[in-house]
């Protein structure tokens, strides 16, 4: 089998690595850069001292802070075309999932294209311009990824836009930027990074390198997530969230998510359930599902992340990590159902058409999922 490993071009982690941004935009001659995040960010203060360092550095600066938390198609395309009317000659991106994926679509779309076009070819994206990624959640791995998502509503859909050349050329991983982090969104977006790591490696794509990267960020979020949503002084515990979501981004590139993503798309789509509380969600249902078809590499994750595996079989290794990813959810209060966010058995067929619509993730799923499937897994979880 052939496989690859596709990264950003440089990464700086560690303390106080936030210090690299003005380097970075003056090796890069960079003359007029947009700075693309959201108001809730700006709210919070953490963009403060980047957009200081980044207008200290660059003769022109825009701040575009309206994006939206999870937006369509057409947001996005209306913030391509403020950047195209700026001239930007360098993105960063400063913000969670929404704002990175955003800034990687800015960042190839060629004059004459639109965001839509991309959803009908990917391959029509090439790079214009730099792009540096700061993440402020810790969990989407979006720094990572050569992945954007966007929200489709006519099809009551979140629908995937992969191409290399969204891959970012540099990315910070600061602690200091998911330091005030709500402990809510800390526990979504660390269920999401929790989801990345155990799909990729159980993906029928998975690989060596991905399995390295994959196994690595399981064993940090599930030694550290508790800690890093209910202590937030705990920025040990915050920091290492922060570098497992890159590294699960990282097994994301190299391998790829499977069903429990691919069944969560339209929760997203079409009920606006946050991404990383509908991975949360979906995630116990189809790893019981998928187990009897991948239990040797469940029971090596167990391992992984627990030393009372000597006298277990194989089988009760992977069941007992299993109801280990139910209790790290539960711990975290999400919602075990779907019927909280109004969703109800009416909506059954209209969910299972769209999940088996994503047949770009279910492909990667080590059990066939049939729409007889698909309705049992979400009935699960009504």
């Amino acid at each position: 089998m052939e496989y690859c490993l596709k990264i950003p071009g440089i990464v700086y982690a560690g303390t106080d690595s936030l210090k690299k941004l003005s380097s970075v935009l003056k090796e890069n001659k960079v003359t007029r850069a947009a700075v693309l995040t959201d108001a809730g960010i700006v709210k919070s203060g953490i963009t403060k001292r980047p957009i200081e360092d980044i207008t200290n550095a660059v003769g022109q600066v825009a701040v575009f802070d309206r994006l939206a938390a999870e937006p369509t198609a057409d947001q996005v395309q209306a913030v391509v075309d403020e950047c195209r009317e700026f001239g930007a000659d360098f993105i960063v991106a400063i913000g969670g999932g929404s704002v990175m994926d955003t800034a990687k679509l800015v960042s190839v779309l060629p004059p004459g294209l639109t965001v839509r076009d991309l959803l009908e070819d990917s391959s029509k994206a090439v790079k214009q311009m730099k792009t540096l990624m700061i993440p402020t959640t810790a969990g989407t791995g979006a720094e990572a990824t050569p992945n954007a998502i966007v929200a489709v509503p006519e099809k009551e859909l979140k629908v995937g836009i992969v191409n290399e050349a969204m891959v970012a050329d540099y990315v910070i991983l600061d602690v200091s930027m998911v330091e005030k982090l709500p402990p809510k969104i800390a526990a979504s977006t660390g269920l999401d990074a929790l989801a990345h790591a155990i799909e990729c490696f159980t993906s029928k794509k998975a690989n060596p390198i991905s399995d390295t990267f994959a196994l690595r960020a399981l064993e940090m979020i599930m030694m550290n997530l508790e800690a890093a949503c209910w202590e937030p002084a705990d920025l040990h515990a915050r920091e290492q969230i922060l570098l497992a979501s890159f590294y699960a981004g990282v097994a994301i590139t190299a391998s790829g998510t499977t069903a429990v993503h691919a069944l969560s798309y339209p929760l997203g789509g079409k009920y606006h359930i946050p991404h990383g509380v509908s991975n949360a969600i979906m995630l116990a249902p189809v790893m019981r599902f998928n187990e009897p078809d991948c239990r040797e590499l469940l029971a090596a994750a167990y391992d992984r992340i627990a030393d009372d595996g000597a006298a277990m079989t194989e089988e009760e290794k992977s069941g007992n990590l299993i109801k280990k990813l139910c209790r790290m959810v539960e711990v975290l209060e999400i919602p075990a159902s779907l019927s909280v966010y109004g969703v109800s058995r009416d909506d059954l067929d209209v969910l299972v058409d769209a999940g088996m619509q994503v047949q770009r993730l279910l492909v990667n799923n080590r059990r066939t999922v049939t729409e007889e499937d698909a309705r049992k897994l979400y009935l699960e979880v009504l």
